[in-house]
């Protein structure tokens, strides 16, 4: 059993007032209970989710002061009991937090939230492994099982817009990605990608039109959500659904009431949490393994940088300054 210091650095979230808000301060190590596991933290990543919790903009709001951070990896060093969680002792995983996040040296994890990792994973890729590679799976499964013939993703350039068009390219599943700037057009064409519209374009709603036309798109990712969901709603043909993931606009969803009923559409909600929920420890433990087999390629995350929790005002300001740029990585 691995030294447990009784006290650990974690960055701490007084009031949900964006990255100013955070503190760096010593804590007790917490001590996993039944169903719960401690994971020493190696790395931890910067995602649009925890800068919109910092905002108090996110779904979940905890009672404050709490330690921020959704994601990340580590080696577990102690369990609360049961046979699964006594095996995953001392092996290396993805993991997401419990009761505190995974800024810290030390994390609480639910063990069923833990997924070992595979020997060819490294645990800096794994500390990527859970939020965007899961949801790029879950959302081109959605597509995959109703049929789509096309899809429509919005924030494409976003390392999760990057891994849907890769993923999207193994399944020959043809996806018409929306930017906002040309520079982000010549990147995606660099992937590959053929169908790419700028929204910044004067003629961008009639480009979208054609496109779900031409390719019979009838499913959508939304992560902007605002004006463009409706925009996309009344691009796309009847039978259409936009699923919303994210919230980049900040604005309230506006769809014209007529698109849904007569045009028979839908606006349904994605998080990744309840669809992590809906599947049985078998089938997660497959798509897990499927997941790390394509971190390397499909999955992959650029990384700009790797920081200590230390410099975590400097880590922010990176990463929101140009959150297409690439990962930036708290390491304990």
């Amino acid at each position: 059993m691995p030294h447990i210091p009784a006290t650990m650095q974690a960055l701490v979230l007084t009031k949900f007032d964006g990255a100013g808000a955070l503190e760096l301060r010593e804590l007790p190590t917490p001590q996993p209970e039944p169903g719960q596991l401690l994971v020493k933290m190696v790395a931890a990543p910067i995602n649009p989710s925890d800068l919109m919790f910092l905002d108090g903009l996110y779904g979940v709001r905890p009672e404050l002061p709490h330690t921020a951070g959704f994601e990340g990896s580590g080696v577990v060093v102690a369990s609360g009991g049961g046979l699964y969680g006594g095996a995953l002792v001392g092996r290396r995983v993805a993991t997401s937090a419990l009761e505190g996040g995974t800024w810290a040296e030390y994390c609480l994890a639910p063990t069923m939230g833990c997924i070992p990792l595979t020997p060819q994973v490294s645990t800096l890729s794994g500390a990527m492994a859970l939020v965007n590679p899961f949801t790029a799976w879950a959302l081109v499964a959605i597509a995959r099982r109703q049929g789509a013939k096309a899809a429509v993703q919005t924030a494409a350039a976003s390392a999760l817009g990057r891994m849907i068009i890769r993923l999207s390219q193994r399944f020959d599943l043809p996806v018409i990605n929306i930017v906002r700037r040309q520079e982000q057009v010549e990147q995606l064409r660099a992937l590959g990608a053929t169908h790419i519209l700028n929204s910044a374009d004067a003629d961008f709603d009639q480009q979208l039109k054609q496109r779900c036309r031409e390719l019979g798109a009838t499913v959508a990712f939304d992560a902007v959500a605002g004006e463009l969901t409706g925009q996309l709603l009344q691009a796309m043909p009847r039978h259409s659904e936009v699923h919303v993931y994210g919230a980049l606009s900040l604005g309230a969803i506006s769809a014209h009431p007529g698109d849904l009923i007569f045009r028979d559409q839908r606006i349904l909600g994605f998080y990744l949490g309840h669809w992590l929920r809906e599947q049985n420890p078998a089938a997660l433990l497959r798509t897990a393994i499927a997941v790390q087999r394509l971190l390397a390629k499909e999955f992959r995350s650029e990384v700009r940088a790797v920081l200590p929790l230390a410099q975590h005002q400097r880590a922010l300001k990176l990463y929101s300054g140009d959150m297409t740029g690439g990962k930036v990585l708290f390491v304990p």
